[in-house]
C-alpha cells in the first residue's frame, strides 16, 4: 500500500488527486466524469504530468468541497493547491 503523505506547506496536485479518488473509491474515469474532463486529463495530473489549468483548478476545488460538506471527504488543513 503506497503511504505516501502530502506535505501541507507544498500541497500538490499528484497526491491531492490520489487522495480524492481513495477515499472516494472512484477510479480515474469515475472522477473525470465528475469534473467534466477526460480520463487521460485526471491520469496526467495524478502521474505529474501535467497540472490542472485554472478552470480545471476551479472544478477540482469546488468538487473537493463539495465531498468535504457532504461528509464524504476529509483532507489535512493545507491541503490545498
Amino acid at each position: 500500500m503506497n503511504t505516501k503523505t502530502v506535505n501541507p506547506a507544498k500541497p500538490s496536485y499528484p497526491a491531492l488527486v490520489a487522495e480524492l479518488r481513495r477515499q472516494l473509491a472512484m477510479s480515474q474515469e469515475d472522477l473525470a466524469h465528475q469534473l467534466g474532463v477526460s480520463y487521460t486529463t485526471v491520469n496526467r495530473w495524478e502521474n505529474g504530468r501535467r497540472i490542472p489549468s485554472r478552470l480545471a483548478r476551479v472544478q477540482l476545488n469546488a468538487f473537493r468541497a463539495k465531498m468535504i460538506a457532504g461528509g464524504k471527504l476529509v483532507l489535512p488543513e493545507g491541503q490545498r493547491p
